[in-house]
């Protein structure tokens, strides 16, 4: 059976000629089939099947491209994940009705395994559900074909339920979802799935189908009142909280090491402490309406003991307790905060170049090239006879023709974030150690030179951008209309699974507009992109759509 499971699964979306969601993609119209991501498999999984599993966790990992997890130009099935796919539709299916129809997924009461009106009903329902748009017709005769066969060879009505839930688990209309396609019937449910899988990173509710099926989603002014009521949704908070994550890129951090010589306090809770501080300062300044340029330049924070420790502070009264950094720190907002400095840092040292290179790409939207071909990224060894800091050793950078072009826009930023070490913990000199003896580490002696540090950075192509702290670094960007552009710019990537083209500058222009006019409050941002992108290509309302 299983085998017939998965033929039907891949042809499923084929029906009556150019419905299908294939036939969509290739029609004029361009189209575009986005595959859910993990994430987003695991929560659509808990609000169709109320089942908690997380077996997305187990697929094979998925690739980062222009910052992001989403964006469909990297999301091809693999033969390994199309396995995955059926390995969990199994389990999911068999689970649904392990209890009998303790989840309530059937929406009638049958009276024998071949009821063919609740068999009907439960079809076009549960259907209609998973592929976030009701069934064709031939769709549904299949599955209830599929859904007999299933309840008279396991003589119960379940046992064809499990059977229709296991092969649309496996359909490419449940894995991906199209936008823009040619078939204008089902532009409603396309933007309702759009709008569900940005704010909330899964399937839409019930309100939201039946908003789609009254022809409340055609207008910005019907998008937007049904985008204000999603945000006030717990599932909108867990959404900025996956877009902080993959924007900031906090994998890098929690799947690193540090060394233990240079950093004995180093430890995954003090890592996952560092995101929760970041996670507290953006959702503060998201769900409570403040200006969103503190990011970069806040002179509070929300701190852990072991952080507050880590930042020579006193503990707060609570974990994560807002406190004020003091006027005099050169902490603030996220240039300041553990997190960024010990992600853009090696296991034993900081990184200028790396910090530089964060900054440029993550907060000012700019493309650095790769180094060219051939040219050798090692720096000058250290040694005892020559000690040097990382802007000394890092100067045959900007003194090499191949070299300065892109280094002298990435490391002079770097220079000036020196004050924090590679875990983010304050140092006015660098301190280095040299063994006498570095293949055994008992009869080595250490020796320690320590070295005054040049703390000056800048960032060149902004205005009176000259600083010496992330304090001031952070002041710069947060007045930088370039940088708060760029925050735009990756809530576009993130919520259009694409980078921006040159067609879109009119629409990123517009939603900054409103994104500056509302006091940068973040949501208003998500208001905007929802009104001004949510229109199907060539609609007549918005005909400078973003495809």
């Amino acid at each position: 059976m299983r085998s017939w499971v998965r033929y039907l699964a891949i042809l499923d979306p084929a029906t009556d000629g150019a419905a299908a969601v294939e036939e969509r993609s290739a029609a004029a119209r361009s189209a575009v089939l986005r595959r859910l991501t993990h994430k987003q498999y695991n929560n659509t999984i808990r609000d169709l099947l109320g089942d908690d599993s997380n077996l997305a966790a187990q697929f094979p990992t998925e690739d980062f491209v222009n910052g992001f997890r989403n964006q469909y130009s990297s999301q091809s099935v693999s033969p390994l994940l199309a396995e995955a796919y059926s390995v969990a539709a199994e389990k999911l299916a068999r689970n649904a009705f392990r209890s009998g129809d303790s989840k309530g997924l059937i929406p009638c009461k049958w009276t024998s395994p071949t009821d063919a009106p609740c068999i009907s009903k439960f079809v076009s329902q549960f259907g209609a559900k998973a592929f976030r748009r009701p069934l064709l017709a031939t769709e549904a005769g299949r599955y209830r074909k599929l859904f007999l066969a299933g309840a008279q060879d396991g003589k119960s009505f379940l046992a064809g339920a499990q059977l229709v839930v296991e092969a649309m688990l496996q359909s490419p209309s449940f894995l991906q979802r199209a936008e823009n396609g040619s078939d204008s019937t089902l532009r409603p449910w396309e933007t309702a799935s759009r709008l569900s899988y940005f704010l909330w990173n899964s399937m839409p509710d019930a309100a939201l189908f039946r908003a789609a099926e009254a022809g409340e989603l055609k207008t910005a002014a019907g998008l937007e009142k049904v985008a204000r009521r999603m945000l006030t949704d717990e599932r909108a908070h867990a959404m900025v909280n996956e877009f902080l994550e993959q924007w900031l890129r906090f994998d890098r951090l929690l799947n690193s090491v540090k060394d233990r010589r240079a950093f004995p306090v180093y430890s995954p809770e003090l890592a996952l402490a560092m995101t929760e501080e970041t996670r507290h300062l953006v959702s503060d300044l998201v769900w409570n309406n403040r200006d969103f340029t503190e990011f970069y330049s806040a002179g509070y924070s929300y701190l852990s003991s072991s952080l507050a420790s880590l930042y020579g502070m006193s503990a707060p009264a609570k974990d994560y307790d807002r406190v004020s950094l003091g006027a005099s720190t050169d902490r603030g907002g996220i240039l300041g905060q553990a997190v960024f400095l010990a992600l853009t840092s090696k296991p034993s040292d900081t990184s200028p170049t790396a910090r530089g290179l964060f900054v440029r790409e993550q907060f000012l939207c700019q493309e650095v090239p790769q180094p060219p071909p051939g040219v050798s990224t090692n720096l000058p060894p250290l040694t005892k006879d020559k000690p040097q800091t990382n802007r000394d050793r890092l100067a045959v950078h900007l003194t090499s023709e191949s070299c300065a072009s892109c280094h002298s826009l990435i490391d002079p930023i770097g220079f000036g974030l020196e004050k924090f070490d590679a875990i983010g913990k304050r140092r006015d000199k660098l301190t280095l150690t040299f063994q006498s003896n570095e293949h055994d580490e008992e009869k080595s002696k250490s020796t320690k030179v320590e070295l005054d540090l040049d703390t000056t950075g800048d960032v060149a192509g902004l205005k009176d951008a000259k600083f010496s702290s992330p304090r001031e670094l952070g002041v710069i960007l947060a007045k930088s209309e370039q940088c708060q552009e760029c925050v735009v710019k990756q809530v576009f990537r993130y919520a259009m699974g694409r980078r921006e083209a040159v067609s879109d500058r009119p629409v990123i222009k517009q939603i900054f507009r409103e994104f500056r006019d509302s006091g940068f409050h973040f949501q208003e941002l998500m208001i905007a992109l929802v009104k001004l992108t949510e229109f199907p290509s060539g609609s007549e309302e918005h005909a400078s759509g973003t495809h």
